[in-house]
């Protein structure tokens, strides 16, 4: 056998065996995720059929300012550019410290969210120790005293993570993100419990109507190619 073809043989030989080893690897890292991938419901948001669809990037937190865009975007759609409510999907698709906005009070309070995402409650000047982003400043039942639109005081100015999801806006999370910020909690807590048992305690408290993805790097890719959504970073 000649040098080159022997060269080629091993070679394809190293690729296939690394290619084997790196296709188990991720097998067993997804097997993991499935048990909480709500794919189904991630394919129907993909393939939803609506005129405009968007899906705006959060990643820090940095003031919420994707929910700013989305509550800016939905108004402007819908009242000054007349597009029917029925035919607009926008998505608010979060990774990195953003992504601890899916999770209800109770991983804020046990975890102490707020002072590993750098969060201050206004209520007491403190490290959140609760999802201050998603309660309605309206109150539950939302009460609002405007139907104007552009009031401040209608619903659709309402930025709250509930008021957006009321409105028809859309949430998903990131496996990932939920790994990376469980690492840090468990080290800012020093707690004796391992990355896994956190992440599926943080799961287990995701906000209703919240999907969280695999990875949202993969999840914007499937939007964006597949779902046709134009892209938005906040």
């Amino acid at each position: 056998m000649s040098d080159i073809s022997r060269r080629t043989l091993l070679g394809g030989a190293v690729v296939a065996a690394a290619s084997t080893m790196w296709s188990e690897s991720l097998e067993a890292k997804s097997e993991d995720k499935n048990t909480t991938w709500q794919a189904a419901d991630f394919d129907k948001l993909v393939h939803v059929q609506r005129r405009i669809k968007q899906v705006i990037h959060g990643n820090p937190i940095d003031g919420v300012r994707f929910l700013n865009n989305a509550k800016n975007s939905l108004v402007a759609l819908r009242f000054d550019m007349g597009v029917p409510a029925d035919q607009i999907q926008i998505v608010c698709a979060l990774n990195g410290p953003a992504n601890t906005l899916n999770f209800t009070d109770y991983v804020w309070q046990k975890y102490n969210v707020g002072q590993w995402a750098k969060v201050t409650d206004p209520k007491t000047g403190q490290p959140a120790t609760r999802n201050i982003f998603y309660p309605s400043k309206a109150g539950n039942p939302p009460h609002y005293t405007s139907d104007d639109p552009h009031n401040e005081d209608s619903a659709f100015q309402d930025n709250t993570i509930q008021g957006l999801m009321a409105n028809g806006i859309r949430f998903i999370g990131c496996h990932n993100s939920t790994e990376q910020t469980a690492r840090g909690l468990i080290a800012q807590n020093s707690l004796s419990a391992s990355v896994d048992e956190v992440v599926k305690d943080m799961l287990a408290h995701t906000l209703p109507g919240v999907l969280i993805t695999p990875a949202l790097a993969g999840a914007l890719a499937m939007l964006q190619s597949d779902g046709h959504y134009s892209y938005m970073a906040a």
